[in-house]
């Protein structure tokens, strides 16, 4: 093995070890998941958490177009039910100090493919910098028959607001 072969292992292994390693400067003191609902007692009837941030990266549960109540809000109107679940997920982003630029994954899901297509040209206006990786997927329903699409995200922190850093 050659010196520059060595080196590269070298970094890895220093890489894989350093990660499994603790918090560092920078770094969030504890794994301890942080929970988010945005709207609490919708969240809690039907028994999930709209986010979850677990260090650096944050989880988002699909994003659907409902009103604090839980009622489906533009109903039959697909466009307009996609920019009320981006409004959500702004909402969710930025509790956690985050915009769409921190968006590395996106999953939509839809009843109606060939009318999200024609109203896709919206994420322009959401991801200004990146287009995060992901899957559109049709499906045959969503919680409600009145959803017509739901918008799931993660996101990366790449550097933590001043409240998740190590004291």
């Amino acid at each position: 093995m050659n010196t520059r072969s060595l080196l590269a292992v070298a970094l890895c292994c220093a890489a894989l070890i350093s990660g499994c390693a603790g918090p560092t400067q920078g770094e969030p003191a504890t794994e301890t998941p942080e929970y988010f609902l945005l709207r609490p007692e919708v969240e809690k009837a039907y028994g999930y958490t709209h986010a979850v941030r677990i260090g650096n990266e944050i989880k988002i549960s699909g994003a659907v177009s409902m009103d604090d109540a839980g009622n489906p809000t533009a109903v039959g109107d697909l466009e307009q039910q996609m920019k009320n679940a981006y409004s959500d997920l702004e909402k969710v982003l930025a509790h956690y100090g985050c915009t769409f630029d921190d968006v590395v994954v996106e999953n939509v899901f839809t009843t109606d493919m060939a009318k999200f297509l024609e109203a896709a040209a919206y994420r322009n206006s959401v991801y200004t910098k990146n287009f995060p990786t992901g899957s559109w997927l049709e499906v045959k329903g969503l919680a409600l028959p009145e959803f017509m699409i739901e918008i799931e995200l993660e996101a990366h922190i790449a550097v933590l607001p001043p409240q998740y850093l190590t004291r």
